[in-house]
């Protein structure tokens, strides 16, 4: 008798295996048919976090040296802050690569406020164009002072953007937080340029989100001051904002290694609910959504909500170029790979209920 219930047990153990096992391969062929529409990591785009075309429009014509797109979007942007932060931001890009546009530009219209924060926007992203990435231990001495050169020279320009621009533009003083960063402005004077946006736009997400970084231990502050920054923008920010997102980039940026479980805290978790709600209630149109639903579909995979990370993945599939893919050197090869957990975990949960 006592020989049959270790038997019995062994069995029972094979039986359970046998289960698992199949359960495992009918939700990897499940996950091969729900997730066919999703796709690989050779048609992810890494330089973008969403598709948009007319910004896209723009790009491409002031690559072929035609400014007046460039010129009409920003215009027509108005005073929808987000979205002019969001051209000027491309843009500079886009001039740091090849400038003969927007030189064009501010010949045809010398006082034109936007041409003036597209130049000294791309200035600074010239600047860390030439600084790169690296820590500082990893970076020339050349790199460090072509860096500091340009970055000299933007500060003039931002003195003439924000002469010319209307008072209530906040876009001149929120181009301005990564030359502070670069530069390694006091605390002080960058308390000092932050009341200068906030008197402007004071629930500004791009503004918000540039000036944590700089409050992150990395580069100027400490995760204290990170984590007090954002909890104190988010405690006070409107629904559909996106500044609940700003406690869980502080939280990842210092907390980059932990492990899953971390993910699944009970504050952790309260963070991502209170940022879906905020993400359900900003304008589809808002250019920080895809931005926050990609770090977001990170977090939910690691806690173990697949079928909320996989509702995020859906929404920007095709384009990893945004937190937390951007810190890997083969961003849509992770993104994927998690895309695919978070598949995998949604129906598995599915096909248990």
């Amino acid at each position: 008798m006592t020989a049959v219930i270790p038997f019995t047990i062994l069995v029972l153990m094979l039986i359970f295996w046998l289960r698992n096992k199949r359960r495992a391969a009918r939700a990897a062929t499940l996950a091969v048919r729900a997730g066919a529409d999703l796709l690989p990591p050779e048609r992810q785009r890494t330089d973008r976090a969403f598709a948009d075309p007319s910004t896209e429009a723009v790009l491409t014509a002031a690559a072929q040296g035609d400014w007046q797109p460039a010129a009409r979007a920003l215009a027509m942007a108005g005073t929808d802050w987000e979205r002019r932060s969001h051209l000027v931001d491309a843009l500079a890009g886009q001039a740091a690569k090849e400038d003969s546009w927007l030189r064009a530009w501010q010949a045809a219209c010398p006082e034109d406020p936007a041409a003036a924060v597209v130049h000294a926007a791309a200035k600074v992203s010239l600047a860390w164009e030439i600084r790169g990435s690296a820590r500082a231990a990893g970076t020339t001495r050349e790199q460090f002072a072509g860096f500091h050169r340009l970055l000299g020279e933007a500060r003039q320009d931002f003195a003439r953007a924000q002469a010319l621009a209307p008072p209530d533009d906040p876009t001149p003083y929120i181009a301005q937080i990564p030359l502070h960063k670069g530069l390694g402005a006091p605390h002080e004077a960058m308390r000092q340029l932050w009341a200068e946006v906030t008197a402007r736009a004071p629930y500004h997400y791009a503004a918000h989100r540039s000036a944590l970084q700089y409050w992150c231990a990395k580069w100027r502050g400490s995760a204290e001051l990170a984590q007090d920054f954002a909890a104190r923008a988010a405690a006070v920010a409107p629904p559909g904002s996106l500044l609940t997102m700003l406690p869980i980039i502080s939280w990842f940026e210092h907390n980059s290694d932990a492990p899953d479980k971390a993910y699944g805290w009970p504050e952790m978790r309260t963070l991502t609910e209170t940022a879906l709600r905020d993400l359900a209630a900003a304008d589809p149109g808002h250019p920080g959504l895809a931005e926050a639903r990609h770090l977001l579909a990170y977090c939910l995979t690691r806690q173990g909500s697949h079928a909320a990370a996989l509702e995020q993945f859906r929404q920007v599939d095709g384009f990893v170029g945004a937190l937390p893919w951007h810190y890997y050197t083969d961003p849509a090869k992770v993104f994927c790979a998690y895309r695919e957990r978070a598949l995998r975990g949604a129906l598995i949960a599915q096909h248990a209920n």
